[in-house]
């Protein structure tokens, strides 16, 4: 297949060099031999390293320890994650527990992040007893049918990561490197699948093995071809695959290596982000709490959680919420809202029950008997009164016990029971919070310079 100029410049930057090959390959075989030696398990490579679609520069390797699918689930994470334990101890310069489904360990081992994982060896995807069991059977799938198409996967992959939209964690919800290697299989190379994109819709169906579409609901269907009941492309939202489609455009109509490797757009400095924020107009507050001690795929989408309910709060107080956005960090999360109004009057109006439901409108004139400003009225066929805010300020209300009322994600309750920062306005600026403070307030993502390029489309 024919490509581009630029492709093949990027192709010679993003192959992995002979020495990072040799490596890896020297450190797999070790940490393989070591799980063999000790039984009962199998050492099994997977991911992109078995299936030679890793990136150059890329430093992580998977392998995963097969037990026998007799033992119960408490004694694969007994078993497994005390051989996983053993074997880091032995060849790992630091190493520690993690928890996805089950427990594993994450080590360093020469300078590799490797993840140690336990899972069942079932014979087929269909048998699997947990989710990790599956990712045996997707290292084979790809492995066996990849090798004229491993530079298209590359490139792939390098293109997403150049769109912003490689990733399928929670914070990214994007494409996963399975998913990139599904799509080039399916379309046969990594133009076609830029060709293709470029008119994907929501709806669009993409079944390798034949299985027939089922009900997914995502955006994009992949089925997955070793396990039917599966969509590859679940993580994927509706806003990073439609990002996707406008990249895919962008580089049809004027291919080049900026779209691989963007350039680098510079934070805001501290005076530029306070004077941005003059500019708008708008308020702008941050919450810092402490970052619950789990893995991004639990502490995510509770940090959404509770992000979508503390705008509700801020809401139904008359704060009107222009935008949020979450933060997970090392050491501190964050909340982030832009409000464009932070401070409403002391009186607001209460809509009661209508004119011809007499039982309850006695109950609503008694309650507001004492702490009503005005009232009991009568509009469209309701009762109002008029009461006394209990918050005049976003700030107070922010930094209000209230917060604590609301339906926060369980483990960011747990760490703001023990205390949470409400900063304001330039006071947010924070130089470890600089990039993601800038894409927040004025995006710069690589799809905003093309999109301020060119017309969409």
């Amino acid at each position: 297949m024919k490509r581009l100029p630029c492709e093949e410049e990027i192709l010679f930057r993003i192959r992995p060099k002979e020495e990072e090959r040799a490596h890896l390959e020297t450190v797999a075989r070790r940490l393989v031999a070591a799980i063999e030696g000790q039984g009962p398990a199998r050492g099994m490579v997977v991911g992109s390293v078995a299936r030679s679609t890793w990136l150059s520069g890329d430093r992580d390797l998977d392998i995963f320890l097969l037990f026998p699918p007799a033992l119960t689930r408490e004694e694969l994470e007994e078993q497994g994650l005390g051989l996983a334990r053993r074997v880091a101890a032995k060849h790992a310069s630091s190493y520690h527990e993690k928890y996805a489904e089950h427990p594993y360990i994450s080590a360093t081992v020469d300078g590799l992040d490797v993840d140690l994982v336990p899972c069942f060896a079932v014979e087929s995807a269909a048998s699997i007893k947990s989710a990790v069991d599956r990712t045996p059977f997707h290292t084979l799938y790809i492995a066996t049918r990849i090798s004229p198409l491993v530079d298209d996967v590359l490139l792939l992959k390098q293109f997403a990561k150049g769109a912003g939209v490689y990733g399928s964690d929670q914070m990214t919800e994007g494409f996963s490197g399975y998913l990139c290697e599904l799509l080039v299989l399916h379309y046969g190379g990594f133009s076609p699948v830029v060709e293709a994109a470029a008119g994907w819709r929501p709806g669009t169906c993409i079944d390798l093995a034949g299985h027939a579409c089922r009900a997914f609901e995502e955006p994009l269907r992949v089925v997955d071809p070793v396990d039917p009941a599966r969509n590859v492309a679940a993580a994927l939202s509706l806003t990073r695959m439609s990002e996707f489609v406008e990249w895919c455009r962008g580089y049809r109509k004027k291919p080049s290596a900026d779209f691989f490797f963007p350039p680098v757009t510079e934070p805001f400095t501290r005076e530029a982000f306070i004077a941005r924020l003059e500019e708008r107009g708008t308020r702008l507050y941050a919450l810092s709490f402490a970052t619950p001690p789990l893995i991004p795929d639990i502490v995510v989408p509770q940090l959404r959680r509770s992000l979508d309910a503390l705008c509700g709060l801020l809401t139904r107080a008359g704060f009107v919420v222009h935008q949020g956005d979450t933060l997970m960090g090392d050491p501190q999360s964050l909340l982030l809202f832009e409000l464009l109004v932070d401070t409403v009057p002391p009186v607001v109006r209460h809509t009661g029950p209508p004119l011809w439901d007499p039982e309850n409108a006695g109950k609503f004139t008694e309650k507001y008997q004492d702490n009503r400003l005005s009232g009991p009225f009568i509009l469209e066929g309701r009762y109002h009164v008029e009461l006394p805010r209990k918050y005049t300020l976003a700030a107070d209300l922010l930094r209000s016990p209230e917060v604590l009322g609301v339906g926060l994600g369980k483990h960011v309750k747990r760490e703001m029971e023990g205390g949470w920062e409400v900063c304001e306005g330039g006071d947010c600026y924070r130089e470890v919070w600089a990039g993601f403070l800038t894409r927040f307030i004025e995006p710069a993502s690589p799809l905003a310079r093309l999109l301020r390029q060119r017309p969409p489309g």
